[in-house]
């Protein structure tokens, strides 16, 4: 068994911030009645990476940390891109 310390709560709730961006995202989905990714998907996405990032390095993995590290650098893009686009089209629309 495993004790329950503030790490392992961290840990459990980046893995739910994690889970919860596909649940929303299937949500968004059934709602159109077509496979969207809401904006939502992504800072839960970048939110639980990030935390999850953080117990990886805790608990020294590597393989872990290379692959919440990667997945965070491409969250944080896709919300760059999405904002960038806002603005130019609001840039366009004016």
């Amino acid at each position: 068994m495993f004790e329950l310390n503030g790490w392992i709560i961290l840990g459990l709730v980046a893995q739910f911030l994690f889970f919860m961006r596909f649940f929303i995202q299937w949500i968004a989905s059934e709602r159109k009645g077509k496979s969207i990714i809401p904006i939502g998907f992504w800072y839960l996405s970048i939110s639980g990476g990030l935390l999850l990032l953080v117990y990886a390095i805790h608990i020294k993995d590597p393989i872990f940390i290379l692959g919440q590290s990667m997945g965070s650098f491409i969250y944080g893009r896709n919300l760059y891109l999405i904002y960038k686009n806002r603005k130019n089209d609001m840039t366009l629309a004016t």
